[in-house]
């Protein structure tokens, strides 16, 4: 299993970034959450499978059709042996 911390920079917010984080992360069987930050920014983190958290974190890239993605920080780790993944869904904060 593989956990992705990520921040994006743009116009994020308010283009629906959080809501259609959810539907990707839930299509392809993603746990974690997603939420707007003071600065603008969006944090997300994603866990799972890694070939579907790493198609996440290229989502991210673009978002959705209305978002303006300037960057994407990411922090890639694994989860530990025996360590429960994520709240078991995918949480809008």
């Amino acid at each position: 299993m593989k956990r992705a911390h990520v921040y994006v920079s743009g116009e994020v917010q308010g283009v629906f970034f959080r809501d259609s984080a959810r539907s990707e992360a839930e299509d392809r069987g993603v746990s974690g959450w997603v939420q707007n930050l003071p600065d603008g920014r969006v944090e997300a983190v994603f866990e799972g499978e890694p070939e579907k958290v790493d198609e996440m974190v290229r989502w991210c890239k673009s978002g959705p059709a209305w978002a303006k993605v300037t960057s994407v920080e990411v922090d890639e780790s694994s989860v530990s042996e025996g360590e429960v993944p994520g709240d078991r869904g995918f949480e809008v904060r």
